[in-house]
């Protein structure tokens, strides 16, 4: 008798990772837009480094002022938390998109948005080869299949990097909807993709991040016919009202969506 295995239709998968942290040197850095930095790190680290869903988040630890040149300290895991050596602990850990991971030239490349205040957009700004930090993750993956016939992809700038990595691994047959709030038409991006995809770019041009544009657009969206997979990262107030819309409003089904707070107007997550 043969089992068997077929895939089901739909199918979202969570992948558990082997918990690291690892010691990386910045080997490069580049403006993609003016307030868009990419800073390629690397390293004998990185070596079985694996992400398996383009919105994976990885917990970076940056050195303290006066230390960008000093090889750092990694934390170990106790009951109580993370643990650094005494007198040798980092700046507050923040969460990353790891963008691109090359396993050959053991490289990943991580992408900082310059707004101006926080640890990772202060370290971001200042960031220059040779530098070090830390990495951890990361722990898992939620790997939503390929065989959605939409997808509509919601996010600020923050999120550019996991929209980056969503539409580089969505296949050709894809249809894709990308809404994407910028602060203005110098951030726009290239973000190639052999899937099918209509960009929709929202510039600020001079209004506060965290408004209601990108609720306005979403809403006033007609999703493609057929089955829809909804994501959503943006500043978590305005989650709330997204998610509303969505389930509350719209009747999107929750199991075909994944929507996340990448930051708060308080500067929490920066």
């Amino acid at each position: 008798m043969t089992m068997s295995t077929t895939v089901p239709r739909h199918e979202i998968r969570r992948v558990s990772h082997e918990l690291a942290f690892r010691r990386l040197q910045v080997l490069s850095t580049s403006f993609v837009t003016p307030l868009m930095k990419r800073v390629t790190v690397g390293g004998p680290e990185l070596a079985g480094f694996s992400s398996a869903s383009p919105d994976d988040h990885v917990k970076l630890f940056f050195p303290l002022p006066g230390r960008e040149t000093v090889q750092p300290a990694l934390p170990t895991r106790t009951e109580q938390g993370l643990v650094f050596p005494a007198g040798q602990a980092l700046s507050s850990a923040r969460d990353y998109t790891p963008l691109r991971y090359d396993a050959k030239a053991l490289t990943l490349d991580l992408e900082f948005v310059l707004h101006g205040d926080g640890p990772a957009s202060t370290w971001g700004q200042q960031a220059a080869p040779g530098q070090w930090l830390a990495l951890g993750g990361p722990r898992g993956s939620r790997v939503v299949p390929d065989d959605f016939d939409n997808y509509v992809i919601v996010g600020d700038e923050t999120a550019l990097p996991a929209i980056g990595a969503w539409l580089e691994r969505l296949p050709a047959q894809a249809r894709v909807i990308a809404l994407i709030e910028i602060a203005d038409d110098a951030e726009r991006q290239a973000l190639p993709s052999p899937a099918q995809v209509e960009r929709r770019w929202l510039p600020r041009n001079g209004r506060a991040p965290g408004g209601e544009a990108l609720l306005d657009a979403l809403k006033a969206l007609a999703f493609p016919p057929g089955d829809t997979f909804v994501w959503v990262a943006t500043e978590a107030g305005l989650l709330r009202l997204v998610r509303h819309h969505l389930i509350g409003e719209r009747g999107h089904d929750e199991a075909w969506m994944k929507a996340s707070g990448y930051w708060k107007q308080d500067g929490a997550q920066a």
